[in-house]
């Protein structure tokens, strides 16, 4: 019985490790199809949207980038929801040196909704664009990121565009989490999928940038239905899917860039605020999802140093180790991150176990997430 786990469970993993192999070069392949360079710089208004709270030390970089912008017929809307540090007061010095920024200072936040779309559906109901463009204040774009989003929806007939930005990671702490915001739309959902069926579960979305028409926006009635969602851009773009909507994920690497979080600490709290809110809050999913991570993602490394004691499966172990290997080594090259951090997948796998837990353990308990400044629970 024991051996025919042990085949059972080796032959799995092969099968695994090379499922993802493949489907990460599919959905590079996938990714850079539809995704087309800047053309245009003439068009329809295009609205950039900033929610900002306490982004004192990033604002200003990000509105510099977006007044050189190449396309021509757009404006800058930023809201500051509430900041307890200098955002206000750099708004203003910022906004009376170009007429295409208007600056508003946010309402108070309602009980029923967070503070990231609550904001963005303020913004909305402000913009004059027929192209709303989300996106956050520590991003810094290039000069042809406008250009770009406008030449993506008009060439694909897209409702709903988000993609790869080009993440800067410096510390050791954010090489082995920021990494896991690949996991899904690297190498387990096929996207592929997005284009050819009407499941909204294969619409991906990352919330440092996402472009949508404006009255599809307003049609879906923006962020109302996803009001109280940490992980509001996975959600935003299921929901614009299930609408019958196009969505599309493409590659924005050389448009934007991006240092998410400075340090470790801050990097798990970032995401693992919206593990658990991305599995539905369902204790039983996490502990299922967590089970196969842990067993056949992450055990195949050290398994590796036992394998004097299980002679019959040492190529099947190796095939393994260096397939994840070079999944992960392939996914960063794509993304413009150095190659060589993909030799720290072991420890990324086993990141995300910890993050997970502590997400869970954060939203059973009561205690919520501190971000912002604010509890999110």
């Amino acid at each position: 019985m024991a051996e025919t786990m042990s085949a059972l469970y080796f032959s799995c993993i092969v099968v695994l490790a090379s499922y993802f192999f493949i489907l990460a070069g599919a959905n590079i392949v996938e990714i850079r199809r539809y995704t087309r360079p800047p053309s245009l710089k003439e068009g329809p208004l295009v609205s950039v949207l900033i929610p900002v709270r306490n982004e004192a030390e990033h604002i200003q970089r990000c509105l510099a980038a977006l007044m050189q912008q190449e396309y021509r017929n757009y404006e800058i809307l930023v809201l500051d929801d509430n900041s307890q540090d200098k955002t206000w007061a750099i708004l203003n010095q910022v906004a009376q040196t170009d007429s295409r920024i208007r600056i508003f200072s946010g309402a108070p936040l309602p009980d029923d909704w967070y503070g990231k779309p609550y904001a963005l559906q303020q913004l909305a109901g402000k913009a004059r664009g027929e192209i709303l463009i989300m996106t956050d204040a520590d991003t810094v774009h290039s000069p042809s990121s406008i250009s770009w989003t406008v030449t993506n929806i008009q060439a694909s007939q897209a409702d709903f565009i988000s993609g790869y930005v080009r993440q800067e990671l410096r510390s050791f702490g954010e090489k082995i989490t920021v990494p896991l915001m690949f996991f899904l739309t690297g190498f387990i959902i096929p996207l592929c999928l997005n284009q050819y069926t009407k499941c909204k579960y294969f619409s991906v979305a990352i919330g440092q940038f996402i472009a949508i028409r404006k009255d599809v926006f307003m049609h879906i009635g923006g962020f109302t239905t996803i009001r109280k969602k940490t992980s509001e851009d996975m959600y935003l773009a299921r929901y614009v899917k299930s609408q019958g909507f196009k969505t599309l994920f493409l590659d924005m690497g050389e448009q934007v860039h991006c240092r998410m979080y400075t340090g470790y600490k801050a990097a798990v709290e970032g995401i693992g605020k919206n593990i658990f809110d991305f599995l539905g809050n369902h204790s039983l999913i996490l502990v299922v999802v967590s089970f196969v991570v842990l067993f056949f993602l992450f055990l195949p490394f050290p398994l590796l140093f036992l394998l004097p004691r299980i002679p019959h499966y040492q190529m099947n172990l190796l095939a393994v180790n260096i397939l994840y290997t070079l999944t992960w080594m392939m996914l960063f090259i794509d993304r413009k991150i150095p190659w060589y951090y993909g030799l720290l997948w072991p420890l990324m796998i086993l990141n995300l176990m910890v993050t997970a837990l502590w997400s869970w353990f954060r939203a059973i308990s009561g205690r919520g997430f501190v971000w912002k400044g604010r509890i999110v629970s």
